[in-house]
C-alpha cells in the first residue's frame, strides 16, 4: 500500500505533466523511480520515513552536482540541480530547529551518562531516533560534537 507520500508523488506528477513542467516531470520521476528500485531491493514496500530518507539522500546528491557544477563553470547545470533541489525540499517534513537538535542531543547525552566522543556513536543513533527522519544528521553531528568535545 502506498503512503501518503507516494500518493502525493502520483497527484503532483499528473500536474506537471498537465503543466508540461520538464524540470518538476524528470524530478518527481526520478524520486519514484528511487523508490521502486529501493523497494525492488527490499522486497517490499517502504514506509514513508524511508522515503523520506531516500529523498534527503536526493538533495544530498544535488548540493554535491551544485558544488562540482559551480566549480565549473556550468551556470546553466546549476541553475538546473537548484530547481531541483527546491523541488525535493518540497517533499521533506520541515526539520527540527538547531535549538531543538541543541535540546534532544543534551537530553541524549544526560541519559546515556556520556562523556566523551568515544560516546558519539550512541548519543547519534538515539538522538537520530528521538528527532525523527526529518533531522539533517550533520547538524546532530555538529551538536554531538560540541556537547561531548573537552
Amino acid at each position: 500500500m502506498k503512503n501518503d507520500l507516494e500518493l502525493r508523488l502520483g497527484e503532483d506528477l499528473k500536474r506537471a505533466m498537465r503543466a508540461k513542467d520538464p524540470i518538476a516531470l524528470d524530478t518527481i520521476r526520478s524520486i519514484r523511480g528511487a523508490i521502486q528500485s529501493r523497494e525492488l531491493e527490499a522486497g517490499a514496500a517502504l514506509a514513508e520515513a524511508d522515503v523520506i530518507k531516500l529523498i534527503r539522500g536526493l538533495v544530498k546528491q544535488r548540493e554535491e552536482s551544485i558544488a562540482q557544477y559551480k566549480e565549473g563553470g556550468r551556470a546553466d547545470l546549476v541553475e538546473r540541480e537548484t530547481a531541483e533541489k527546491a523541488i525535493l525540499d518540497g517533499y521533506l517534513p520541515n526539520a527540527p530547529s538547531a535549538a531543538d537538535v541543541d535540546r534532544v542531543v543534551a537530553e541524549v547525552v544526560v541519559a546515556l551518562q556520556a562523556n566523551s566522543l568515544k560516546d558519539m556513536g550512541r548519543v547519534m543513533k538515539a538522538a537520530l531516533e528521538r528527532l525523527g527522519p526529518a533531522v539533517d544528521g550533520k547538524a546532530v553531528s555538529a551538536a554531538v560534537k560540541a556537547r561531548l568535545s573537552p
